[in-house]
């Protein structure tokens, strides 16, 4: 492997590119010469070789002769999957334990090694299993991967995923939250921190492992007892019993977990205060992985004021919320248990708390057709009650243990066809407004658990394939964000403008600060809340009755997210991407300028923890729940 690193410095010294292309000629060439497997020398070891020679071999290391410019040509080579990092933060995904679900969705899967609605064999789950859902080991294994991938780590998205999070006890909550800030901040990177004491070895897909012992913290149970924590074959049993309709869900997870004296002796150290969530959060606001970004999950039945007053004492900025449809007949027809007002209600809180809203939506649910699809989603993305900041959009999948197999079996749902479905999905797409980004279209099943449904994993590449020629044809712009964002290519910051799109919900009115390009690509955004005083005046009402004080207040705007495109770069690092010629900075006092404009006094931000920093050095100050600025009529910010 030294070979071929030694071949890619000589031709990024000539000034050659070396794109993908020439690299599996080097690598092909390499394996010819040493008689090998190519496989031995893919490109998804020759990073983690790299790294490993500059660690562990500092004088090899040091006959290459490389430059940091050099170093950063051959790490953007040897980079992969650049576009997981390319909205400018790097993303980690966790997966909580399996717990009783208060849903009973028809088109859920129930898998009993899983948190409803999740299958083991998707990605984010088998990386948790195999930690036996400990967060900091998800943590570890994902900071390992991402670094041996090339990708910077600075800047943290932290995804919880698991079904319903309120579901879950709040001594469990809170644990589970000290654990993710405390790995970030131990630099658990298997192999590449001294301070990851907890951590052992890892495979070659960067998950980690740990030895009896190892840890130096306290841990929710032994990993090296793991394979006890359930017999195998009992599971199956139990398996066989959900899928073929004699045992619930619920009442399996309590079967299974509720008699295993290993899951029970580890649930009673998962547990944490307040107080030591908030000193793992305060030692991440300078760490070297930095929470730039914290997600969770949960049904908009469980959104209450008092239960957003927790989640943001815990760190959260964006909610992951299951809509699936705004049709409730619809919704009834699915098992799903909720009214359309409680959806529309729980819009409006998310908006007044200042988080961002994730919303799930499906198409093809059991009772729908297209055209009643196209018809739900243009309401859902249209109309003042809903208006979601970003959308999963899903066609439904039919798995083996829903409940949705009996339905299909007796004729009374059936999977679109493809045509159907990228016909349904680009018009869905087009009628996205500007200021909402399709986020995923698929979920992580594999095309072997899904029995009927779509099972093309390039799904969006159709849909967006079959947009451009439609687009061409009939001058239709897809303006969502996704579709627009330059990703990790270069911009001419002085060729960009600022557009600012209003809408109006019914708690808010709403401003859309974007960066665009000329082309109408997109470099970077802000989210701004006015509001309304009738509104926060009914929260206050509300939370008063429930002897808790309103985290927001009249005069006070709200920004809710900001975000500037180019590939992640470290904390520090100047770069040409997007991120590093100010933009957030002037979107910020430009929303400082509107919501002067609008009559409020003072701004708000829900900041994420590693971000409190830059907002200081912007003039905000520590404020409850956020972090607020003082509009001045000029100097709109602190330049200190």
């Amino acid at each position: 492997m030294e070979e071929i690193i030694l071949q890619i410095l000589d031709a990024l010294r000539r000034g050659e590119t070396v794109d993908d292309r020439a690299l599996v000629k080097l690598v092909h060439a390499q394996a010819r010469r040493a008689g090998g497997d190519k496989r031995a020398f893919a490109k998804r070891r020759l990073l983690p070789f790299y790294q490993r020679v500059k660690r562990e071999e500092p004088d090899r290391w040091a006959r290459w002769g490389i430059t940091p410019e050099l170093e950063e040509g051959l790490i953007k080579v040897l980079r992969m999957k650049p576009r997981r990092s390319a909205s400018g933060v790097a993303t980690i995904t966790v997966i909580t334990k399996p717990w009783p679900c208060s849903g009973s969705c028809i088109f859920c899967p129930s898998d009993v090694r899983m948190p409803k609605s999740y299958l083991a064999d998707e990605p984010a789950c088998a990386r948790a299993e195999q930690a036996c859902f400990d967060p900091y080991l998800q943590v570890s294994a994902r900071l390992t991967a991402l670094s041996q991938m090339g990708h910077a780590t600075d800047k943290i998205e932290l995804i919880v995923l698991g079904g319903t999070w309120s579901d879950y006890p709040v001594e469990y909550q809170i644990w589970f939250m000290r654990e993710l800030f405390r790995a970030l901040n131990d630099d658990a990177t298997v192999g590449e921190s001294g301070s990851s004491a907890r951590v052992g070895s890892s495979d070659e897909s960067g998950a980690a492992s740990v030895s009896p012992g190892a840890s130096a913290a306290p841990a929710s149970f032994d990993p090296a007892a793991a394979p006890a924590l359930l017999d195998p074959v009992a599971t199956e049993a139990v398996q066989r019993e959900v899928t073929d309709g004699h045992l619930s869900y619920n009442q399996a997870i309590v079967q299974l977990y509720g008699t295993s004296t290993a899951w029970q002796e580890a649930a009673r150290v998962q547990t944490a205060t307040m107080d030591e969530l908030e000193r793992e959060q305060r030692r991440n606001e300078t760490a070297l992985h930095r929470v730039v970004g914290l997600v969770i999950e949960t049904r908009p039945d469980a959104i209450t004021p008092e239960a957003l007053v927790a989640i943001r004492r815990m760190g959260a900025t964006k909610i992951q919320m299951g809509v699936q449809s705004v049709d409730q007949r619809v919704l009834d027809a699915n098992g799903r248990g909720i009214r359309v007002a409680q959806i529309e209600r729980a819009f409006s809180l998310l908006r007044l708390f200042g988080f961002k809203i994730h919303a799930h939506f499906m198409v093809n649910l059991l009772g729908s057709t297209p055209e009643a699809d196209r018809l739900d989603y243009q309401r859902f993305v249209a109309e003042l009650a809903f208006q979601p900041d970003e959308v999963k959009l899903y066609p439904c999948a039919l798995i083996e243990s829903s409940r949705l197999r009996g339905r299909y079996e007796a004729g009374e749902w059936r999977p679109y066809t493809e045509d159907e479905l990228v016909g349904v999905l680009i018009d869905d797409v087009l009628a996205t407004p500007a200021y909402c980004r399709v986020s995923r279209m698929i979920r992580d099943f594999s095309s072997g658990d899904i029995m009927a449904g779509n099972k093309k994993p390039n799904l969006r590449q159709m849909v967006e394939s079959r947009l451009r020629a439609r687009s061409e044809q009939t001058g239709e712009r897809v303006q969502e964000i996704r579709f627009r964002e330059i990703a990790t290519s270069e911009v001419d910051v002085r060729a960009l403008r600022l557009e600012v799109v209003p809408y109006e919900t019914p708690a808010t009115s709403e401003r859309f600060l974007q960066w665009v390009t000329p082309e109408g690509r997109i470099a970077g955004f802000l989210r701004l809340s006015l509001p309304k005083a009738a509104a926060v005046e009914a929260l206050a009402s509300e939370l008063r009755a429930a002897g808790c004080e309103s985290p927001v207040r009249p005069g006070e705007a709200m920004i809710r997210e900001v975000h500037v495109y180019g590939m992640a770069a470290r904390v520090g690092e100047e770069g040409g991407a997007a991120q590093h010629h100010g933009l957030g900075r002037k979107l910020v006092e430009r929303a400082c300028e509107l919501a002067r404009e609008a009559g409020y006094e003072r701004i708000n931000v829900i900041s994420a923890v590693g971000t409190r920093e830059y907002y200081r050095h912007l003039g905000f100050y520590d404020h409850g729940l956020y972090q607020q600025c003082k509009i001045r009529t000029e100097g709109m910010l602190h330049h200190g």
